[in-house]
């Protein structure tokens, strides 16, 4: 092939395709491949019924970023939809996240001052275990667990109903198996305000994520249904350099083994007849016997008022959350003690690289918020950009 580009991009999801637009505007040839058929990776929406069906899981974009709000903007506008999720707790539902309408729905209270109180209330419960605990083996004792963390942060009610179940189905463990690490701080609020985020920009791309990258990615050559391996030394020769976004050990052949991730299947069904399934875009199942973790009622992310009953079907995804094998599409990274060292043994070699970048959630093993991801393709751009001054 012979080296025809500036950048061989690996992978079209929103790190990619970012790179690939900043780099063409700065006047850099770039072609991308991916091994899937379409592009935008876990951003990917599909029309369906009419509908744009998130298909790997729900994508709600926020930051109180205004660089990155207007970056993608100047793609696509982005609609007013708001993450106000609900959970379902053995049939009775409660707003998230937790806020004055959850504390009224648990207990009835309807003042700042109620609900604190009867919080402070079950949080003394948990820390007098702790303090007994601490007497009998003579020495300061910390959380041991989840279970425990937690309590100490909300108290039993809380724990019990939104928390407990629906951590030990993401987790597929037991909350006392679980380390108290995962949930150092649960945001609760004293205000009527079912706003999931506290980020000033919120909304969903108008026409869905698609035509968000397809607008980033217009002019580019784009490769679909290569998987890079396959053709990876003649990949490389046809590139100055290369923008690796997939996995970080799966580059390096795992040469000191797999890092673990969590990972979610999706059961997604069309609805026919059946205009507005659940009324909202996002339902929680927090009881431990519901086997999904939530349900997604994909027209509720772009359509509103009117618009709801005028389109006569609905699609909803049932999301099951489980543990990652090869061979699986890997989700969220496992950041425990075991799983960091491991990573930071494959980024010394990635470090080592000279001719490939490895950014996004995948060769960073990382979770990154879809604006930190924005971010940090600008950020290597510009690194890149100066490198080669």
């Amino acid at each position: 092939m012979g080296t025809k580009y500036d950048f061989l991009i690996v992978g079209t999801g929103l790190f990619g395709a970012v790179s690939a637009y900043l780099l063409r505007q700065k006047g850099y040839t770039v072609m991308l491949i991916d091994k899937r058929d379409h592009i935008g990776g876990n951003v990917y929406t599909e029309k369906v019924h009419g509908i744009n069906v998130h298909k790997y899981g729900a994508h709600i974009f926020h930051t109180s970023n205004k660089k990155v709000w207007d970056f993608v903007n100047s793609f696509v506008e982005f609609n007013r939809y708001t993450n106000s999720p609900v959970a379902n707790y053995k049939g009775k539902l409660y707003n998230l996240p937790f806020n004055m309408n959850t504390f009224y729905q648990m207990w009835g209270v309807k003042t700042p001052e109620e609900a604190k109180a009867k919080i402070e209330e079950q949080r003394a419960e948990a820390s007098d275990r702790l303090k007994i605990k601490s007497e009998k083996l003579g020495v300061p004792c910390e959380p041991q667990n989840l279970e425990e963390q937690a309590l100490l942060l909300v108290g039993k009610d809380i724990y019990e109903a939104l928390i407990k179940g629906y951590t030990q189905k993401q987790w597929g463990r037991k909350c006392t198996d679980l380390p108290a690490f995962i949930i150092k701080r649960l945001p609760v609020r004293f205000t009527y305000d079912n706003n999931y985020f506290n980020d000033k920009y919120q909304g969903i791309p108008v026409g869905g994520y698609t035509t968000l990258i397809e607008k980033m990615l217009a002019g580019c050559e784009v490769r679909l249904g290569i998987d890079y391996f396959d053709q990876k030394e003649e990949l490389d020769a046809c590139a100055k350099r290369i923008i690796y976004t997939g996995e970080i050990d799966r580059y390096f052949n795992y040469e000191y083994g797999h890092l673990q991730y969590r990972t979610v299947s999706f059961e997604t069904e069309i609805l026919e007849g059946v205009a507005n399934y659940q009324g909202n875009a996002v339902i929680n199942y927090t009881d431990a016997e519901t086997p999904y973790t939530r349900i997604i009622e994909h027209k509720h992310f772009e359509m509103f008022g009117e618009e709801l009953t005028e389109s006569p079907d609905t699609v909803i995804s049932r999301e099951y959350s489980k543990e990652w094998q090869p061979g699986d599409e890997p989700y969220y990274p496992v950041n425990d003690d075991k799983n960091s060292a491991l990573y930071a043994q494959y980024k010394a070699l990635a470090d080592a690289q000279t001719k490939v970048i490895f950014g996004g959630r995948l060769a960073e093993y990382k979770y990154y918020d879809m604006h930190r991801v924005i971010e940090r393709a600008m950020e290597i751009v510009e690194m890149e950009t100066i490198r080669t001054k």
